[in-house]
């Protein structure tokens, strides 16, 4: 689990990464992330670590702006940096060859190549408007453009895009101003499913999708049309456990639901929520098995999550 502390002041450790136990219900403090070259302004910006994803014997993260590359004992081999990621959400590892990043204030999608190690394609989210049966609706334009050359995407975004994911090879991305899962399929941005607003962490799950509908402090399932299946709430501690509170326009606050990832063996839903805190659902019986908080502190978000496969 990666996390990001909100609020944190230049020279205090602003996030870092664990390992936790859901079976002993323990954890381990790999990476205290309290680099001072980032951005410090507003809500998580330059704070924290991000998407994570495993590759061969490697660990590859991503902070804000920068994908980094980490042995199993955390130690940085290497890291990348590119023009247009910044303020990196979630990333997604295809299983073979590409890891996807989701470049929040590029609206774009990036593409890493593991195998040449660089960024070798991104793709610019623009809205337009397009005639569909008589009428004029606002759609996404997937625009394509090399990494490596200025131009390719202005700075703007306009679509919070937040989550990226890969189904089968298939990248798919989903933001807080789209109400929308969207595929890149041939170039082109196709929608796959409704999604309610101020989601995180949307990704297909049977013939529906399942999230972190943050907005509703809850874990959903819902079909492609977008009507609610299933429903999982986030724990909620008593106030009085919890440290920095009392932050004058902080964005924390508790139940903040980020970071999510499906166990399939057990039919398990594992989510991240604020504060610090990882829980498992089980899929069938809706209930809350198990619940681990690395933290009393409301700042602490959890941003990433990935079942440790080593």
């Amino acid at each position: 689990m990666t996390d990001v502390v909100r609020s944190s002041n230049q020279g205090d450790s602003h996030g870092g990464a664990y390992l936790v136990n859901l079976e002993t219900r323990s954890f381990e403090q790999v990476l205290d992330w309290n680099r001072v070259d980032i951005n410090w302004e507003g809500r998580g910006q330059g704070r924290g670590l991000r998407g994570i994803c495993f590759v061969g014997d490697e660990i590859y993260i991503a902070a804000s702006d920068e994908l980094f590359v980490f042995d199993q004992q955390f130690n940085i081999l290497r890291s990348f940096r590119c023009e247009y990621l910044h303020h990196c959400h979630e990333i997604a590892y295809d299983g073979d060859q590409y890891i996807y990043l989701s470049a929040t204030s590029y609206d774009s999608v990036l593409r890493f190549d593991v195998q040449a190690q660089r960024f070798d394609q991104g793709w610019w989210m623009r809205t337009v408007e397009r005639e569909y049966d008589g009428k004029m609706v606002r759609a996404l334009d997937a625009v394509a453009y090399d990494p490596d050359e200025p131009g390719g995407a202005r700075e703007g975004d306009t679509l919070h895009i937040n989550n990226v994911c890969v189904a089968g090879k298939v990248p798919l991305f989903s933001g807080l101003a789209m109400n929308l899962l969207v595929a890149i399929q041939d170039g082109q941005a196709k929608p796959f499913a409704q999604v309610p607003p101020t989601t995180h962490n949307c990704q297909p799950l049977g013939k529906g999708v399942v999230m972190n509908s943050t907005g509703q402090d809850a874990v959903v399932m819902a079909d492609r049309q977008g009507r609610l299946i299933k429903q999982f709430k986030l724990p909620r501690y008593d106030e009085s456990t919890l440290t920095h509170t009392d932050i004058p326009d902080d964005f924390a606050r508790q139940g903040f639901g980020r970071g999510l990832c499906i166990d399939p063996a057990n039919r398990a839903l594992i989510a991240g929520s604020s504060p610090g805190t990882a829980s498992v659902f089980d899929v069938q019986s809706e209930s809350l098995i198990a619940t681990v908080q690395v933290s009393n502190d409301l700042r602490n978000a959890p941003h990433g999550l990935e079942i440790w496969p080593y």
